[in-house]
């Protein structure tokens, strides 16, 4: 690929990111970077879809690296990200952006500058009497370029996003020189009734591979129950169950509605990515992705 240093591959949940990253990184002698803000975190296995089995071979980075209930944020994301990008190019490979999470992809390719932010916690005592819109509505203010939070659906994570906006009002410069990057995009995309099957048929999977089990020894090690109400679709509605909030059929359904929601939240933030300027080549999820990948390689 000419004078192309990072490939990246994004889409919405379920839409086949990992495979074909993976069929990238043997193609060009690859190792994968997650660009997803919940397998960072040590068990939360298969609700995130780390689904590691597929990596064979491949090395991957930023998973499995911090241990629930550390607070982790883009900043930290940015700084492991450069971290992992030179590491990569050192061993005389191509490092490969994958994820689904929005928020993370654009600070790498729009280079984003964040401050190095300790806690503040005067600012955090006046916000906790705020509600979750009013917070949303303060964030926008203090960042306009910010169109879409869903990343930011977790109260504390928008809590810490308004944290490091604060400080940047008043930075003189950025903690991160970040790596000069010329990617390849590569965008996987469904229609929707489709991809809406594929996650229900995912869903019933991982309830079948045990990820009610999953949170509840998540819980039983000691992750709070408000804890998993922050990381997640899957773990807030199974955590509901478990604390016999929901029962199973209302808590599966909910779960998978929500998750189709999402998705269109992802979506929609990848598409204003795209008219903003980010140059992303779509590939048909309905046809064979990697074939149409490597026409533009």
């Amino acid at each position: 690929m000419d004078n192309v240093n990072l490939v990246v591959v994004l889409g919405p949940t379920a839409s086949g990111k990992t495979a074909l990253g993976v069929a990238l990184a043997e193609q060009f002698n690859g190792e994968i970077i997650s660009a997803d803000s919940r397998q960072v975190y040590r068990g939360m296995d298969i609700g995130s879809g780390k689904d590691l089995d597929e990596y064979g071979d491949i090395p991957y980075h930023l998973i499995d690296i911090v241990d629930p209930g550390y607070e982790f944020n883009v900043f930290e994301f940015q700084q492991r990200f450069n971290d992992a990008f030179l590491s990569i190019k050192n061993n005389n490979n191509l490092p490969l952006l994958v994820g689904g999470t929005g928020l993370y992809l654009a600070s790498v390719l729009n280079g984003y500058q964040f401050t190095e932010v300790p806690t503040n916690q005067p600012l955090r005592d006046m916000l906790e009497s705020k509600s979750h819109d009013e917070l949303i509505e303060h964030l926008k203010n203090l960042t306009p370029s910010l169109h879409n939070t869903t990343d930011l659906l977790a109260r504390d994570r928008l809590v810490r996003a308004i944290e490091i906006a604060e400080a940047d009002k008043v930075a003189t410069q950025p903690s991160i020189e970040l790596p000069e990057i010329t990617p390849r995009i590569f965008g996987i995309q469904w229609e929707r009734e489709k991809l809406k099957e594929r996650i229900t048929f995912r869903l019933k999977k991982r309830l079948q591979e045990g990820l009610i089990e999953e949170v509840e020894k998540l819980h039983n090690d000691g992750v709070s129950w408000e804890s998993l109400h922050f990381y997640g679709l899957e773990y807030r509605f199974i955590a509901a169950y478990l604390q016999g909030e929901l029962n199973k059929n209302d808590m599966v359904q909910k779960l998978n509605s929500a998750i189709h929601t999402f998705s269109k939240q992802q979506t929609k933030w990848f598409r204003r990515m795209a008219r903003k300027g980010t140059d992303i080549i779509w590939l048909d999820g309905e046809d064979d992705v990697y074939q149409q990948a490597l026409k533009y390689c």
